[in-house]
């Protein structure tokens, strides 16, 4: 596994331009709207080369196995903000061990504690979006400079924040084409395929929790609730600002 602050220099081959990829992202999202995963990731694999990538949040490994099917040793980032559960950071380094895959870990320009100098303690209770504007999104910004293309594992069935996402879409904020390969998949679908191929997944869904992010900031849910339901509870916050 390679960590790397703040971002992963990997990847280094020219892919298209803007208007290039935009315009491809455009067309994938029409045409393979009824594909599968793997027929989905095969596409990004061929179109990007090196130049794709996936994301993960370390909850289970269900993206990361797929795209290690059609395309070994893709790189696989990790944001650690500071404030995983153990469970997730042993859930990476279990990963980066058991897949052909090349886990990347990027962090946060501050430590927890540098944050907290400069902020106080406790951001993410008073200022959550900022907490995560920090932590996350502009970590990830850093860490997509060198892809065209990522892959990420939202699901339409998590919340009604994600109902509409598409399998292949234009990230026009950070001007990448955002790949989705399980969109149209089930809670379902997922555990099935966790069971057939006996993929890695986090302790912690074992044990009430169905969305995992900080530890400060994830609760487990009750019976009934959305999946997203145990994040930022009684803050009115449903996303962290990766996904818009």
């Amino acid at each position: 596994m390679e960590t790397t602050s703040p971002q992963s220099t990997a990847p280094a081959a020219a892919g298209p331009d803007a208007e290039e990829a935009r315009a491809l992202a455009e067309r994938a999202g029409r045409a393979l709207e009824d594909a599968d995963a793997l027929e989905i990731l095969r596409w990004a694999a061929d179109t990007f080369g090196d130049r794709f990538c996936v994301t993960s949040s370390m909850e289970d490994a269900v993206v990361a196995h797929l795209a290690s099917r059609v395309r070994p040793g893709v790189d696989v980032v990790f944001l650690d903000t500071g404030y995983h559960f153990p469970e997730t950071i042993g859930t990476r380094d279990a990963v980066a061990v058991a897949l052909d895959v090349n886990v990347l870990t990027l962090t946060p320009r501050q430590t927890v504690a540098e944050q907290d100098a400069e902020f106080g303690p406790r951001l993410h209770d008073r200022d959550p979006d900022r907490c995560c504007a920090l932590r996350k999104v502009e970590v990830l910004e850093r860490g997509l400079a060198d892809y065209t293309a990522w892959a990420t594992g939202l699901r339409r069935d998590e919340s009604p924040t994600r109902a509409n996402t598409p399998v292949v879409s234009w990230d026009a904020r950070r001007g990448k084409v955002k790949v989705a390969p399980i969109a149209r998949w089930t809670q379902r679908d997922v555990e099935e395929y966790v069971a057939e191929h006996g993929v890695l997944t986090n302790p912690l869904l074992q044990d009430g929790y169905a969305s995992i992010g900080c530890a400060p900031c994830t609760r487990r849910v009750a019976e009934g609730e959305d999946a997203r339901s145990g994040r930022w509870a009684g803050l009115g916050k449903t996303e962290c600002g990766l996904h818009g």
